[in-house]
């Protein structure tokens, strides 16, 4: 099929060189016409693992990045994977899920085909219905049964986010018919993975409560992590017993610094806010996203009371995962390793 896909971001991109692996032609949208000639030329914007080989591989073949949505009318398919920064209060910020349901209602005026436009951002339960819908369709003059709508989340992990795509635990598609989950359904022939067909909104409310579980099974390792300091345990020990329980599972598992990177904190603080705004108080929510604040500086505690004073010191970290970087405090100078 014809795939256009708004946004060459992280998501956008590696969906994208994924699609074009599964035999589809991607028409790419992405505004920074830097980051698009460099697509263009096979020369990843970001590193992650075989995405240098593929794009090689797809890039002037069927793949094409460009930075206007003219291909959108001959697509099949636009999926939005545009971002969803947090605002100051901690809520998503959609103004760039609204601009690019503006340009793609727009792009389809003159479109008589059957359509199907598809959310793969994260976004707040509701979003797709009452925001993306309304507006393309605004933009458009055209009606549901020109357009469908989908709401298909994305579950990558940095640094292996390709092999995520192509080897997924499930795949979900919230769908406002039947015929638009259908046709992205079908985008997926070849991967082997459970199906998972939901509303809109449930789709949209699993990749936040996927993202909370995750955050949440590292804050609770975390804390029993420093009861076990308290105690004078060994806590890997104790999270390989505790992991190797079927119903918990080893991953997420390990306590340290916290979690952080682009995803977890600004969708747990999303998903809080959400629960506010519906009259909930979300206590476990919060005190996930409290244990996670907290937790660096009890790394740094540790550091002082061994070695001593921090300042005018240089310390270097052994890291084993990118995001223990990030999350680390800004006034420790740190070198990866």
């Amino acid at each position: 099929m014809r795939i256009s896909i708004v946004g060459g971001g992280y998501v956008g991109l590696i969906s994208s060189i994924c699609f074009a692996e599964l035999g589809h032609c991607i028409n790419l949208i992405e505004i920074d016409g830097r980051k698009a000639e460099a697509i263009n030329s096979a020369s990843p914007p970001i590193y992650e693992k075989g995405l240098e080989e593929l794009l090689s591989k797809h890039a002037g073949r069927n793949l094409t990045a460009s930075t206007n949505y003219s291909g959108i009318p001959e697509s099949d398919v636009t999926f939005i994977c545009v971002g969803t920064p947090p605002k100051s209060d901690g809520s998503a910020n959609l103004s760039m899920i609204e601009s690019a349901s503006k340009s793609i209602g727009l792009a389809m005026r003159d479109c008589d085909r059957y359509h199907v436009v598809t959310v793969k951002s994260t976004v707040p339960p509701g979003t797709t219905h009452n925001l993306v819908m309304p507006i393309v369709l605004n933009e458009s003059g055209k009606g549901k049964d020109k357009i469908g709508f989908v709401m298909n989340p994305e579950f990558l992990r940095e640094g292996l986010a390709i092999q995520d795509f192509m080897n997924p635990d499930r795949i979900v598609i919230g769908s406002e018919d039947i015929r638009g989950g259908d046709i992205v359904q079908s985008l997926y022939y070849g991967l082997e993975a459970p199906i998972v067909r939901t509303s809109l909104t449930a789709a949209e409310t699993i990749k936040y409560a996927s993202n909370a579980m995750l955050a949440t099974k590292i804050s609770f390792s975390n804390e029993i992590g420093n009861i076990c300091k308290k105690l004078g345990v060994d806590t890997y020990d104790v999270m390989l017993g505790v992991g190797m329980d079927h119903r918990i599972s080893p991953h997420f598992l390990n306590s340290g610094v916290g979690f952080g990177g682009s995803c977890f904190p600004k969708d747990v603080s999303a998903l809080i806010r959400l629960a506010e705004a519906v009259g909930e108080d979300p206590i476990l929510l919060k005190s996930v996203v409290e244990i996670n604040e907290k937790q660096p500086m009890r790394m740094v505690n540790l550091l002082q009371r061994r070695i001593g004073d921090l300042r005018e010191r240089k310390l270097q970290f052994l890291a084993w995962h990118s995001r223990m970087i990030q999350t680390m405090p800004g006034n420790l100078e740190l070198y990866r390793s």
